[in-house]
C-alpha cells in the first residue's frame, strides 16, 4: 500500500524566485504567515530528508537547482519510509533537524503542534495554484506549514473484457450505477469477484473515507468528531453490503491482486496511480481502463502525496524555502513526474503534454479537483488505527453499521486532537 502524503509549493519565475509581487497569500485567508525569505539567489548547504523514491531519486532536481544558484549545496539524505516518523520526531525534539523534509500529508498535524515546522512564508505559494485537497493537507488550524510537493488520488480500475462481456459500457455516475455494474461483472461479466475492496486492515480507512465524503459526511467538523452521522452509517453500510453480497472477498491473499485483476478473476479494484504500472508489469496493459468515482451528493476521492516542509530549526531557513520554491514551477513538477512518477501538486503542471496526452494520468489529473484528506489533527494516525480496526470488524464480524460509526465516534473522542 502506498505511503499517504501530501505536498505543493508555489509557482514562481525563475529570475525572481521570491520577489514577485502578488505572490504570497492574501490577508483574507487567514492564518499567520513565516517571516519573509531574502531576494537573490540560493546560498550555502541545504540539508534535506526525504523518504523511499523521493529520497533515491531528489539529486536530480537538487543538480538543477546548483546550477542556477552556483553558490548553493544542496545535500539530499535518504531515508527508509520505515522508521521515518520517529526519526523526524526525534530530530525535532533534540533540535537537529535537518533544513527541510518530505513529511507525510497525516504527519503534518502532530509535527506543526510540536512548534517544529517552520510557518510558509509569504510569496512563497499561492492556495489557488494548487489542488485545494492538496494544499489543505499543508493547513493547521488556519496556517501553512510547508507546500505540497507531490500528490496521488485514486480511481476505479475496470477490466475492459469483463466490462465487455457484462454489457457495462461507461463508468457508473452514482452508488447505485456502481452496485450494478459490479453485480454485472460477477454475473455476466465471468469475474469471481466483482471488485476487491479493503476489508479492513492498515490503511482501509482511505477505502472508507470516501464513500463518507461522497455521501455528504465528514471527520470532523467545526470542534468535534462527527463519524457517528447518519451520513457516515449510511456509507458504512454500503461500503459493508459488497461483501454481504458476495461481491467483495473479505480475504485475498497477499500479492494476488494484480495477477487476479488481469486474468478477469477480478473485475475492479480502488487505488492509486502506481498501479498502472503495477498492471503493466504484470502484462495487463491491454487489459484495463480508469473510471472516476462514483458520487452521491459529490464524487469526492482520497487524496495523498507529500509535503516539503522547513524546519523551525533550520540552519538555512532562505536556502531551504527557496529550493522549495524551485520545487513548485510547474516545468520542475513535470520533470519530478518524469523522474520518480510522482503526480504534479500545482495544476498548471497538468497542461503539459507529457501529462495530458496520457489518458489514464488525465483521468487522475480531473479527480484531483474533487479529493480530500483527513483532518490535520496532531492524532491522526491514532484515530486513523481505530478505524481500521472498526472497518475490519464491520467486514469480517458483522458488525452493524450504526454500531461501527457509534465506535469510531467514541474512540476519536477519547484520543481527541492532541490540542
Amino acid at each position: 500500500m502506498k505511503v499517504s502524503r501530501r505536498r505543493g509549493v508555489a509557482v514562481l519565475a525563475c529570475a525572481c524566485l521570491l520577489a514577485l509581487a502578488g505572490c504570497g497569500r492574501d490577508e483574507d485567508e487567514g492564518g499567520a504567515s513565516g517571516p519573509a525569505v531574502s531576494e537573490g539567489k540560493a546560498t550555502g548547504e541545504i540539508t534535506v530528508w526525504a523518504m523511499g523514491t523521493e529520497g533515491e531519486k531528489l539529486s536530480v532536481l537538487a543538480d538543477d537547482f546548483m546550477k542556477e544558484n552556483p553558490e548553493a549545496k544542496v545535500k539530499v539524505t535518504p531515508v527508509p519510509w520505515d522508521g521515518a516518523h520517529d526519526k523526524i520526531a526525534t530530530a525535532i525534539a533534540g533540535r537537529q533537524t535537518p533544513d527541510a523534509s518530505l513529511i507525510g500529508s497525516t504527519w503534518m498535524g502532530e509535527f506543526a503542534k510540536t512548534g517544529g515546522l517552520d510557518v510558509t512564508p509569504a510569496d512563497i505559494a499561492k492556495k489557488e495554484d494548487f489542488f485545494e485537497g492538496a494544499w489543505n493537507t499543508t493547513v493547521v488550524n488556519g496556517t501553512s506549514y510547508g507546500v505540497p510537493w507531490y500528490v496521488e488520488t485514486r480511481l476505479l480500475y475496470v477490466n475492459t473484457d469483463v466490462a465487455a462481456k457484462a454489457g457495462v459500457t461507461s463508468a457508473p455516475k452514482t452508488w447505485d450505477e456502481l452496485k450494478a455494474a459490479v453485480k454485472a461483472f460477477k454475473e455476466k461479466g465471468g469475474a469471481t469477484w466483482g471488485i476487491n475492496l479493503q476489508p479492513g486492515g492498515t490503511g482501509s480507512w482511505q477505502s472508507v473515507l470516501p464513500f463518507v465524503w461522497q455521501n455528504g459526511g465528514d471527520v470532523y467538523s467545526g470542534d468535534k468528531f462527527t463519524l457517528d452521522s447518519p451520513q457516515t452509517t449510511e456509507a458504512l453500510a454500503y461500503y459493508k453490503s459488497f461483501f454481504d453480497e458476495g461481491l467483495a472477498p473479505k480475504d485475498l491473499p497477499q500479492g494476488s491482486l494484480e495477477p487476479s485483476f488481469v486474468k478477469g478473476q477480478i473485475g475492479a479494484f480502488i487505488s492509486g496511480p502506481w498501479h498502472i504500472g503495477l498492471l503493466k508489469e504484470q502484462g495487463g496493459a491491454d487489459k484495463f481502463t480508469v473510471w472516476h468515482m462514483p458520487g452521491k451528493q459529490a464524487a469526492t476521492s482520497f487524496i495523498g502525496g507529500g509535503n516539503f516542509a522547513v524546519f523551525k530549526d533550520a540552519k538555512d531557513r532562505d536556502g531551504a524555502w527557496k529550493f522549495a520554491a524551485y520545487l513548485s514551477r510547474p516545468e520542475v513538477q513535470v520533470k519530478w513526474y518524469q523522474t520518480s512518477s510522482d503526480l504534479p501538486a500545482v495544476k498548471k503542471s497538468w497542461e503539459d503534454s507529457a501529462l495530458k496526452a496520457d489518458p489514464l494520468l488525465s483521468a487522475f489529473g480531473d479527480q484531483l479537483n474533487d479529493a480530500k484528506a483527513p483532518p490535520t489533527i496532531a492524532t491522526w494516525e491514532q484515530v486513523a488505527a481505530g478505524l481500521d480496526g472498526e472497518v475490519e470488524k464491520l467486514v469480517k464480524a458483522g458488525t452493524k453499521p450504526e454500531d461501527a460509526a457509534k465506535a469510531m465516534q467514541a474512540k476519536a473522542t477519547s484520543i481527541g486532537t492532541g490540542t
